[in-house]
């Protein structure tokens, strides 16, 4: 239950970026303060399905167990942000939510894996730059430039889409696949990296 609560605040924090996202009139700076979610997370501990799958190799048979769960807590999250977002003012957001949605839904599955795939090793990048580097102003900055490449360049995070399908009302199978595949993505995309250099360190 505590995977799970911490799974659903991860879920919060990222629509509370995707929410900035949807919100900036700017795509930089959206890109730039949509990096709220990710910071959050990291600085709390919280349950993310897209940084977890980063440290899979490095966990036991129960953490790999426990990802269903954190991403039904992430799809909670979103969706409790959602709602709420559409009971305020500010709840013409779904309009351009709709519009993503759209290019998503209209996308080739392999496409959406593909930059999915490119999503989680910006992912890895940022949160592993966060825990490893010695400077504090490079935790910060890894989290930045991390976040800020995967979107400003397109790719894919199924949570933060979770909760752009959820504010624009846009579910639908078709959805619902492309979030599975985009995940599927995602958890290759952040085995990738680590994986490499697990093979590139000297014996």
């Amino acid at each position: 239950m505590k995977t799970f609560i911490s799974a659903v605040l991860a879920g919060i924090s990222v629509a509370l970026g995707g929410l900035q996202l949807l919100s900036a009139e700017n795509r930089v700076v959206g890109a730039a303060l949509f990096t709220i979610g990710l910071f959050v997370i990291c600085t709390f501990g919280l349950h993310l399905f897209t940084g977890k799958l980063c440290y899979l190799f490095d966990n036991d048979r129960a953490y790999a167990l426990a990802l269903p769960l954190i991403w039904l807590g992430n799809l909670c999250g979103t969706g409790l942000a959602a709602l709420a977002v559409r009971l305020t003012r500010i709840a013409s957001v779904a309009e351009r939510a709709a519009s993503l949605c759209a290019v998503k839904t209209g996308d080739s599955l392999l496409s959406l894996f593909f930059l999915g795939v490119f999503c989680n090793i910006c992912i890895y990048i940022a949160v592993e730059g966060y825990r490893s580097n010695p400077h504090e102003l490079g935790k910060y900055l890894s989290l930045f430039f991390g976040v800020m490449v995967f979107i400003l360049c397109g790719a894919e995070h199924s949570v933060a889409d979770m909760f752009y399908f959820w504010v624009a009302g846009a579910w639908s199978p078709r959805a619902v696949l492309c979030i599975l595949i985009i995940s599927l993505g995602n958890l290759c995309g952040g085995l990738f990296f680590p994986l490499l250099r697990r093979l590139s360190k000297p014996q």
